[in-house]
C-alpha cells in the first residue's frame, strides 16, 4: 500500500466515521420548545402585527405528535380567549397544565386541569412561585424546573393521552399538590379517594365563535394515580378549605393532597386524560402506563420524538438552521388533536355527551383549517398518508353527524371561526393523492352540500353550519359589501371570501371531475374563476365592490381595511394558488405579475406572519424570474425565524408557520395544494433525506459554487437533466435524488420558460 493510497484510505475512513457519528447523534437536542413564547421581535412582524398578532402563541409542550393533551408548565391560570399558558415575559410559576391549548392561535384552553406543588404549609391561593429561565430544562418529551424558593423540582413527561409527573423535595419537609380543574364558568368536578390512592374529575368545555359560551357537550376528563398514600386531603374553592372528599361547580373548585417527605425523595404520579368520561381516562391510563418508572416514560417519549423528526435528516454545518428546522417540525406535529381513547370511543360531533366507536383507526379535532390546510397538513400528506386518512375519516364523520361539514371544526362544534371552506381543500387533496380509505361518495356529498346548499333552519345556520354569505356569493358571483356577514366571527371580510370560495370551488371541482360529477364539474370550474369579479382592472389589484358592480372609494391598497381578512387588499390580491396564470392575465402578463410581486417586496408590504400570504414567494415561479423566489424565501428564512423565545412572525397558528419553514428549508411548497405540484426554490440545506412510507426515500443534494450560492443553476433528478420549477407529489412518493447546482448570480434561464412551470386553470 502506498503512501498516497494509505492517506486516502485514512481520510475516508474517518469522513465516514464522522458520517456515522453525525447519524446517530440525536435530532431531538435541536427541539427549542420555547420559541414562539414571547412576542415577535421579527421586522414584518413589527411593521404588520398589532397586540396580540406579535405573540406566535406556541407553550413549551411535553407531548407526543398528535396528542390528545400537552404538558405546560403554567403563567397563567385561566383558559380565556387568546390567553395562552405559559409566556415567557412571565416569572412566576402556577404549576403544571394538562392542557388543549390550539397551539400558536388567539383561541381559548379547554377541558384543562393544572397540579401545582407546594412545599411546607398548605396554601390554596398565593401558591406562585417565583422562578428563572436557568432553573427550567425544556424538550418535547420532559419539562423540569428547580423551584429554589419552593427547596423541590417538578418534572413531567407524555405518552398520547397520559402523563407522569414526578416531584422531588430538597429538603426534608410536608408536600402538597393542588388539583385544580380549570374552568372560567365555575364549573368543573373533582374527587379523591384516598383508599385507591386516586383523584379524578373533569371540567366541562364551552364553545366559543358561533355558539359562543354553549357547553360543546364534552368534558376534558382526567384521573390521577400516587404512587405513595398521602396522609391528609380535601378539597377547596376559590374562598374556603373543605374536608369534603368531592367538590363540583364552584369557582376554583379543587383538591389537594398531603404528604411528608424527606430530602432527596420523590414522589411519582400517573395521569390518565380523556374526552369520553372516567373510565375513558382509565382506561387510557391502564394502557399507556401502568408503572411508576418515570426515567423508562422519559426514554419512550424521548424515542417517539427521535423516531418523528428523523423522518427528515437535513446535513448543514449551522447548529442555529437546525434548531430551528427541528423546532418547526416539533410545533408541526402539534395538531390536529387526537380525540378518541385507545379503544376507539370517541364523543360524538356537535353532540351532547353522546359517545360512539371507531372500527377502526383514530379520530382527530381542533382543525384550525384557515391554517392549516395550506402547508402544515400538506407536509403530513408526504410524510405520514395513513395519519392525513384518519383526519379525511374524522372530518367525514363530523358532517355525517353534524349534517353539514364544519369550516374550522375546533372543540369537537361548529365554529365558522374565520373564512373560506377549506375543509374541501383538505379532502379533495387527499382524495387526488390517492388517500383513500374511506366513503369517498359520502365524503364527497357532504362537501358538496356546503357548496350549494344553505340551511333552512336560520338556528342552524347561526350555530355555524354552511358556507358564510353563500347566498351572496351564488346571486352575484362575489359577495358585495352590502352584505356584512353578520353570523359570524369575521364579519364583513366580503373580497377575501370571494377569492377563498374561489379556491374551495375548484378543489371540489377536482373531486367532482374524478367521480365523474360532469355537471357538479362545469358549475364549480365557473366559480372558481369569479375570483375575477373582485379584480379592479384601474389598479390591478383586489377591491371592495358594492351589489350594482361599482367599486368602494377610495381605495387604501396598503391599510387594513374590513372587506380584507387580516391583511391588506394589496396582500390579498395574490390570494389566488389555483390560477395564478389567470391572475397575471388579468395584470396584464407574466412580466406585469413579476412587477407586482416585485412592488410588494419593495414596499416592505409583503407581511408573513399571517397566512393568506405564505405562497406570496413561491410565485415568481410563474415568472420569467424565478431566481427571485429563491432569493426571498431565503430572506425570509433568515429574517423572519430565528432560535429565540421571540423568533415567529405570528401565531404559528397550529404548526402552519411552522410548516411553511419546513418546506421552504428543504426546498419546495405547495401553492395549490390540490395540485399536487411543488414549487422548487433553493434548500437552506446542503443535504435532505426524507424517508417515505414504504421504505422509499426523497434526497435532496445541493452542489454550492460557493458558500453564498443560493441561486439554482441547473438541476437533475435522478440523474436526468430537469427543467420544471416544480415537482408532482407522485415524483415525491416515489422516491428519488434531486440534485441542484447553486451559484452566486441569480440565473437567467433555469425554470424560466412557461412549458416548465405550472399552468392552474389559465394555460
Amino acid at each position: 500500500m502506498n503512501a498516497t493510497f494509505y492517506k486516502k484510505y485514512i481520510l475516508c475512513s474517518i469522513a465516514l466515521l464522522l458520517v456515522g457519528y453525525a447519524h446517530a447523534q440525536s435530532l431531538v437536542q435541536y427541539v427549542q420548545p420555547m420559541a414562539g413564547t414571547a412576542a415577535a421581535t421579527t421586522k414584518a412582524a413589527l411593521k404588520h402585527g398589532t397586540g396580540l398578532e406579535l405573540n406566535a402563541n406556541t407553550i413549551p409542550a411535553v407531548t407526543v405528535p398528535f396528542a390528545m393533551t400537552q404538558w405546560t408548565p403554567q403563567t397563567q391560570t385561566t383558559e380565556n380567549k387568546c390567553m395562552a399558558p405559559y409566556y415567557y415575559k412571565d416569572s412566576v410559576f402556577y404549576g403544571i397544565r394538562g392542557s388543549h391549548w390550539l397551539s400558536g392561535s388567539c383561541t381559548q384552553d379547554y377541558g384543562s386541569f393544572s397540579i401545582m406543588p407546594v412545599a411546607g404549609k398548605l396554601k390554596t391561593s398565593g401558591y406562585g412561585v417565583p422562578f428563572k429561565h436557568v432553573d427550567e430544562l425544556t424538550t418535547p418529551y420532559l419539562y423540569r424546573i428547580n423551584l429554589k424558593d419552593a427547596h423541590l423540582s417538578a418534572s413531567v413527561t407524555a405518552t398520547s393521552r397520559c402523563g407522569m409527573m414526578q416531584f422531588e423535595m430538597h429538603k426534608t419537609d410536608s408536600l402538597y399538590l393542588l388539583i385544580r380543574p380549570h374552568s372560567d364558568y365555575k364549573e368543573g368536578f373533582i374527587r379523591i379517594n384516598a383508599t385507591k390512592g386516586e383523584v379524578y374529575g373533569y371540567n366541562p368545555v364551552h364553545r366559543i365563535y358561533q355558539g359562543w359560551g354553549k357547553q360543546a357537550g364534552f368534558s376534558g376528563y382526567f384521573i390521577i394515580k400516587f404512587e405513595k398514600a398521602f396522609s391528609t386531603s380535601g378539597t377547596f374553592n376559590d374562598k374556603e378549605l373543605f374536608k369534603l372528599d368531592s367538590l363540583r361547580n364552584e369557582a376554583g373548585v379543587g383538591a389537594y393532597v398531603g404528604l411528608k417527605l424527606s430530602k432527596g425523595e420523590k414522589l411519582t404520579i400517573r395521569i390518565g386524560t380523556s374526552f369520553t368520561g372516567l373510565a375513558g381516562a382509565r382506561k387510557n391510563l391502564n394502557a399507556e402506563l401502568l408503572n411508576f418508572n418515570f426515567d423508562a416514560a422519559v426514554q419512550q417519549g424521548k424515542s417517539v420524538w427521535e423516531k418523528a423528526l428523523g423522518q427528515i435528516k437535513v446535513e448543514t454545518d449551522k447548529k442555529e438552521d437546525k434548531q430551528i428546522f427541528y423546532t418547526s417540525l416539533y410545533h408541526a406535529m402539534q395538531h390536529p388533536r387526537l380525540y378518541s381513547d385507545e379503544d376507539g370511543v370517541y364523543p360524538m360531533f356537535s353532540s351532547n355527551y353522546q359517545n360512539a366507536v371507531l372500527p377502526q383507526g383514530s379520530y382527530y379535532d381542533d382543525f384550525s383549517m384557515w391554517d392549516i390546510y395550506r402547508a402544515q397538513l400538506p407536509l403530513f400528506e408526504i410524510l405520514n398518508p395513513s395519519l392525513i386518512n384518519n383526519l379525511v375519516q374524522s372530518l367525514i364523520l363530523k358532517g355525517k353527524q353534524g349534517g353539514w361539514m364544519p369550516i374550522f371544526p375546533c372543540w369537537n362544534s361548529y365554529t365558522s371561526e374565520m373564512i373560506g371552506d377549506h375543509t374541501t381543500s383538505v379532502i379533495a387533496s387527499a382524495y387526488l393523492k390517492g388517500i383513500r380509505n374511506y366513503d369517498v361518495n359520502e365524503a364527497y356529498q357532504v362537501l358538496r352540500r356546503n357548496a350549494f346548499d344553505i340551511p333552512n333552519n336560520h338556528d342552524d345556520y347561526v350555530e355555524g353550519k354552511g358556507r358564510r354569505a353563500l347566498d351572496s356569493y351564488l346571486k352575484y358571483h362575489f359577495i358585495p359589501l352590502e352584505d356584512s356577514v353578520k353570523d359570524a366571527f369575521h364579519k364583513q371580510e366580503q373580497v377575501s371570501r370571494t377569492l377563498e370560495y374561489a379556491y374551495d370551488d375548484y378543489a371540489l371541482a377536482q373531486f367532482a371531475v374524478a367521480l365523474k360529477k360532469t355537471d357538479d364539474y362545469k358549475a364549480l370550474m365557473n366559480r372558481a374563476k369569479y375570483y375575477v369579479n373582485v379584480f379592479d382592472p384601474s389598479t390591478k389589484m383586489a377591491r371592495g365592490r358594492y351589489a350594482d358592480g361599482s367599486w368602494i372609494k377610495p381605495y387604501h391598497p396598503d391599510k387594513k381595511i374590513s372587506y380584507i381578512t387580516e391583511g391588506t387588499p394589496r396582500q390579498y390580491t395574490f390570494y389566488v394558488p389555483h390560477d395564478v396564470n389567470g391572475l397575471a392575465r388579468l395584470m396584464g402578463g407574466t412580466s406585469k405579475l413579476e412587477q407586482a410581486l416585485d412592488s410588494l417586496f419593495n414596499k416592505n408590504e409583503y407581511w408573513h406572519g399571517n397566512e393568506p400570504g405564505h405562497q406570496i414567494p413561491f410565485m415568481y415561479n410563474y415568472t420569467a424570474s424565478p431566481w427571485k423566489t429563491q432569493r426571498q424565501v431565503h430572506k425570509i428564512l433568515a429574517e423572519e425565524y430565528s432560535s429565540g423565545p421571540g423568533g415567529l412572525g405570528g401565531n404559528d397558528d397550529a404548526g402552519q408557520m411552522s410548516a411553511w419553514y419546513v418546506f421552504a428549508a428543504i426546498g419546495f411548497y405547495p401553492v395549490n395544494p390540490v395540485s399536487g405540484e411543488y414549487l422548487l426554490t433553493s434548500p437552506l440545506f446542503n443535504r435532505t433525506t426524507i424517508a417515505l412510507p414504504h421504505g422509499k426515500k426523497l434526497e435532496i443534494v445541493c452542489y454550492k459554487k460557493s458558500a453564498s450560492a443560493q441561486y439554482i443553476q441547473s438541476a437533475r433528478w435522478n440523474g436526468t437533466p430537469f427543467s420544471h420549477n416544480y415537482i408532482r407529489y407522485s415524483d415525491i412518493m416515489q422516491g428519488g435524488k434531486l440534485e441542484l447546482f447553486l451559484q452566486s448570480t441569480p440565473s437567467k434561464s433555469w425554470g424560466v420558460n412557461a412549458a416548465n412551470q405550472p399552468k392552474g386553470l389559465t394555460q
